[in-house]
């Protein structure tokens, strides 16, 4: 499993803003889709593409396009839709899949409500979205879900991570291809499962408690 953990300025600060418990749900709402463009930048470092010929207004030449099979966005319900927008924001043409997941608060496992993806997902790249990667039980079993499925590698995507989540994902990951980005890897997890400092509920704060 590769590891990336983002390094510059602009997603500290806007992370600081998220980490801010007075910061409201509409700007919320934004930050999380600024700071996922951002991060898909890193994501889509090593995204599938093929060579693809134009005309300039001075020559011919040969570039690049985004290859076929188009890469698959995955986010997690609920909480992964308030980063959906940044990321297809960057890949337009990518096809978008939905994954229901919840976590039972009191054993802390992953629970899947829902799923909408392609019944085959052989040779297709992968990207899953979810902001918080706490224990590592959602983010796993959605991991789990795609490579079942034939997914070739799957790369995910998440604000903040914990140190117990990223060893769980990559005991887990056994070797297959796997690449996590982070906007930041925090302290620890508490005695509730909850990332530390963290920023509270994402789900909550991007939409309120229902």
């Amino acid at each position: 499993m590769r590891l990336h953990v983002a390094d510059h300025p602009l997603i500290t600060h806007k992370l600081t803003v998220l980490r801010d418990k007075n910061t409201p749900s509409p700007v919320f709402r934004q930050l999380t889709e600024e700071l996922m463009t951002l991060l898909a930048y890193e994501a889509t470092r090593n995204v599938r593409v093929e060579p693809f010929e134009i005309e300039t207004p001075v020559t011919t030449t040969t570039g690049v396009k985004i290859g076929d099979p188009k890469p698959l966005v995955v986010p997690i319900l609920r909480a992964g839709l308030g980063m959906l927008e940044g990321m297809v924001k960057l890949i337009p043409t990518a096809e978008v899949g939905f994954l229901g997941m919840a976590r039972d608060e009191v054993t802390f496992e992953p629970v899947t409500y829902a799923e909408r993806l392609p019944d085959d997902l052989s040779d297709r790249q992968c990207f899953v979205l979810d902001p918080m990667l706490a224990t590592g039980g959602s983010l796993g079993a959605a991991i789990e879900f795609l490579f079942k499925r034939g997914a070739q590698d799957v790369t995910a995507v998440c604000l903040l991570g914990s140190p117990e989540g990223v060893n769980a994902i990559q005991k887990q990951v056994n070797g297959r291809d796997v690449t996590l980005v982070l906007g930041a890897l925090d302290e620890r997890l508490n005695e509730k499962g909850y990332i530390v400092p963290g920023l509270g509920d994402a789900g909550d704060r991007l939409y309120g408690t229902v």
